[in-house]
């Protein structure tokens, strides 16, 4: 077991290697999302196509994220990531010079198993170099850059498109992507990343997901509930503005304002998790959300959602980081990124099914209905969290970590894959 030191696990140290590179790739995602209506259109394709297109990158994102575990165990996390780059560099220099929409298509689809392999290796990394008590702020901090990259990506795109063909945003992907392979290959490996190498084997997916079905089926469920929770907020805000008929402009500003109260949050809640436990955080980002979703239906003016967008902003945000918090905590180090690969399956798939409870509500003839079905499951994850979480992360709060024989000192000297539980394994 290595020890890491103050050097090793300051989080100035994880921004050549980890979350510059995590900005750069994420800008240029976002610089292409919101120009591949235009580009479908322009090729002849309906609004419902450009739909079916702009999924494209959640599925690749479902479809990879267990091969991307595998992967990553097999040849290493940086160098699943800088094989992500390049592929990410790939799919958009041919969605720039795609004939057809069948093509394009395609294209998206690499983007979102690139990005996949790309999230998952990332969060490995960290999980491997950065002790558990500094654990939950590098990693919120690492989905709070995720979230500055797809904010600040449109506005690049923008500048890029002005004037010229949308397909300009699919170049600059591609040039983002390149500058972060760039990056990852000359910064230099923490210590502790080692393990990455010598520790995972060539296990099994379908060994990993039986050796720990328990806590996939059980503290998984929560996950899955959090991310269908997350999901929903994507799209609540839209179709309950354009339910109570504001304007295109005002629904876009009362999101913007929820994104903005989002991104402040990151470390703040990576620093309660850190010095507290997990459920500090998670707990109260679920229950706050859910009042938020509660309050949904109540709103008939731009001033009342924006209020509850705020309160909605600042639930997401508050919890920036808790499901990667969790999934490094109950990972067992031997096939990290195995199980990560499941543990983000489950994520992506509640985050899939948010907007889908939304919009089977909106058919059912109660917009209102579905919104406040969401909001009772996000005090069911509340439950979930507290039942599950002191049973498989000695994180969860101080009396687990006490009861464990973990120092509660934030600033206490660890092994980089101590602390998820008493033997260094996830409990199963």
């Amino acid at each position: 077991m290595t020890t890491t030191t103050d050097d090793a696990w300051s989080l100035r140290r994880l921004w050549p290697g980890v979350y510059l590179p995590a900005i750069v790739v994420e800008a240029g995602i976002g610089a292409v999302i919101p120009f591949v209506p235009a580009v479908v259109t322009a090729q002849g394709g309906s609004l419902a196509v450009a739909g079916v297109l702009a999924a494209m990158l959640p599925i690749g994102h479902i479809v990879a994220d267990i091969p991307a575990g595998a992967l990553a165990g097999r040849i290493g996390d940086r160098r699943a990531m800088q094989v992500a780059c390049l592929l990410v560099a790939l799919a958009m220099a041919g969605a720039a010079l795609a004939p057809s929409i069948l093509l394009l298509a395609i294209c998206l689809f690499l983007m979102g198993c690139a990005d996949a392999v790309f999230g998952l290796a990332r969060q490995s990394y960290l999980t491997a170099v950065v002790p558990p008590l500094r654990r939950a702020r590098a990693l919120s901090t690492l989905g709070g850059v995720h979230r500055i990259g797809l904010f600040v990506g449109p506005f690049l795109g923008a500048l890029v498109v002005a004037g010229g063909s949308p397909a300009r945003a699919f170049g600059l992907a591609v040039a983002t992507s390149l500058l972060a392979w760039l990056v990852v290959t000359v910064s230099r490996e923490l210590p502790g990343a080692e393990t990455i190498r010598a520790g995972e084997g060539h296990t099994g997916v379908a060994t990993v997901l039986r050796e720990h079905s328990r806590v996939l089926t059980r503290l998984g469920v929560a996950i899955a509930a959090i991310g269908l929770i997350r999901g929903a907020r994507q799209v609540v805000l839209p179709l309950w503005g354009t339910a109570i008929g504001l304007d295109p402009t005002t629904t876009a500003l009362v999101f913007g304002v929820s994104g903005a109260v989002d991104m402040l949050l990151f470390y703040p809640a990576g620093k309660v998790m850190d010095a507290r436990g997990r459920l500090w955080i998670a707990i109260p980002s679920m229950l706050t959300m859910g009042l938020a979703l509660a309050l949904v239906p109540f709103t008939s003016t731009a001033t009342g959602l924006g209020l509850v967008a705020l309160l909605l902003g600042l639930g997401n945000g508050m919890g920036s980081g808790v499901v990667m918090t969790l999934g490094a905590d109950v990972a067992p180090p031997a096939t990290r990124a195995q199980f990560l690969g499941a543990w983000r399956l489950l994520q992506d798939l509640g985050s899939a099914a948010g907007p889908l409870a939304l919009s089977a509500g909106a058919a059912l003839g109660s917009l209102a209905g579905g919104v406040g079905a969401v909001a009772v499951l996000s005090i069911g994850a509340a439950g979930a969290l507290w039942r599950f979480v002191p049973r498989y992360s000695v994180h969860a709060n101080r009396t687990t970590r006490r009861r464990a024989g973990i120092g509660v000192d934030p600033g206490a000297t660890e092994g980089p894959d101590r602390g998820t539980g008493p033997t260094g394994q996830s409990p199963r």
